[in-house]
């Protein structure tokens, strides 16, 4: 075949079209894939099983799938299955052992392969021969674990130019920061990072499981305040606390900061009151509460002086850190999702971190209730257990930076913002929980 990895894509883009919308790491849900077209594909490993790299256009988004051939589909791989071409069976290869164990060794090797560039970071010697394992949670990427001595990030919707995580975390790890995992290696096509991979830290517990886990203790509990219940939470959120800040000051310290003036300040203030103009019409409950959150938002405008700007995490909650025995880690630092790569780039006010990791400690006291008839004492308790460790995050925040709780009027508006993104994320993805952010503002105004 003149381009048999091409042509084989090619075949499948009907699958793919059914395919697609299905993964929890598809953007374009509910749109019409009217076209799905292959950019680029090229064959890593050939024989059976075989695996070719491809980068799709679908939804007016790119994807990055990588998909296994092989004439027998064995059972654990069933539920991987795209379609079937030229007589084999073809699928989502990340959820092959054997196979991801291949792009391990590439990296190791430094090797160049079907257009792609494997590299090792300067100075970290990465061994070959492990074993791959894909990690079963999944959010907008999907992670393999190499022998509990690594793990791959590949991202899904691949942009090109320089790679936010990998940036960041170069600079944080040149800087000696200990919050981070260390980076290991990358995957290429071109300016286009493929793939990002850091050491595992196997001993992690992910920050929302330990955070739930002490409100369960909480609401399980009838007569006992947070502070008594053995799951407290508080010392933790104040150790997460100043460990963000740690990472901001050590971003501020390797790439700079700079105070903006009031036309910028005017320019974010449009941009929360233009969000919620969008939400308003989608979910009318929140209408009772414009008046306030506008007025929280040009709140802003009145402000003396600048404000300090940076590059920061840029969508911190409770998911994106872990629990070491070494103390709190953050990780992912691409930005929000939902914007534009060249709008994750721009540099932002600290708080904006402060005030996601405060929405979250929110949605980690509510969640469980979430959708259910909520009793005063219950509601009362879970309210008891946001408040107390958002006050404790704040504290420990101001250990090593500044005190969040002294720009109240900008980390308020920050938060009423954040909330007002729920609201329409919950609308349109979980109905239930739309009461959450929608407490939170009727609280807050």
């Amino acid at each position: 075949m003149t381009d048999r990895p091409r042509l084989a894509v090619d075949a499948l883009v009907d699958d793919l079209r059914a395919w697609l919308p299905a993964q929890r790491w598809f953007a374009a849900k509910g749109r019409d894939l009217a076209e799905v077209r292959v950019t680029r594909a090229a064959e890593l490993v050939t024989g059976d099983p075989g695996l070719v790299h491809a980068l799709v256009e679908a939804g007016g988004e790119l994807y990055q799938v990588l998909v296994g051939l092989r004439a027998e589909l064995p059972e654990h791989l069933a539920p991987a299955a795209i379609g079937v071409v030229d007589g084999l069976h073809a699928y989502d290869a990340t959820h092959d052992g054997d196979l991801m164990s291949g792009l391990g060794d590439s990296i190791a090797g430094n090797a160049d392969t079907g257009g792609l560039s494997f590299r090792a970071e300067p100075g970290v010697e990465v061994p070959a021969g492990l074993r791959a394992r894909p990690i079963g949670v999944e959010q907008s990427n999907t992670s393999i674990v190499f022998a509990e001595q690594y793990i791959l990030k590949l991202f899904r919707r691949p942009a090109p130019g320089p790679n936010r995580d990998v940036e960041l975390h170069r600079a944080l790890h040149a800087a000696g920061s200990q919050q981070i995992a260390a980076p290991v290696g990358t995957v290429a096509a071109g300016e286009t990072v493929l793939g990002f991979a850091q050491r595992f830290l196997g001993d992690a517990a992910e920050g929302w499981a330990t955070a739930t886990a002490s409100v369960r203790d909480l609401l399980a509990e009838g007569d006992l305040y947070a502070r008594e219940v053995g799951g407290d939470f508080a010392g933790e959120a104040a150790r997460l606390g100043a460990a963000v800040a740690a990472v901001h000051a050590d971003l501020a310290a390797a790439l700079g900061t700079e105070v903006v003036e009031a036309e910028r300040m005017a320019e974010a203030v449009a941009a929360m009151h233009g969000r919620l103009d969008e939400v308003l019409a989608e979910v009318p409950e929140l209408a009772e509460h414009e008046a306030a959150l506008r007025a929280a938002f040009d709140a802003v405008r009145g402000l003396d002086g600048g404000i300090s700007v940076q590059h920061v995490h840029g969508d911190l909650h409770l998911g994106q850190v872990l629990r070491t025995t070494a103390g709190w880690v953050l990780i992912d630092f691409e930005g929000e999702p939902a914007v534009s790569p060249r709008e994750r780039g721009l540099t932002r006010s600290p708080l904006r971190d402060v005030a996601g990791m405060l929405r979250s400690f929110d949605y980690a006291a509510l969640h469980l209730v979430a959708g259910t008839d909520l009793d005063h004492q219950r509601a009362a308790r879970a309210a008891e257990w946001s408040d107390r460790n958002r006050t404790a995050f704040c504290e420990g925040y101001a250990t090593v930076g500044p005190d969040p709780r002294a720009a109240a009027v900008l980390l308020r508006a920050f938060e009423l913002d954040k909330a007002v993104y729920e609201v329409r994320y919950e609308h349109r993805n979980r109905p239930d929980w739309v009461a959450i952010p929608l407490a939170a503002i009727k609280r807050a105004t």
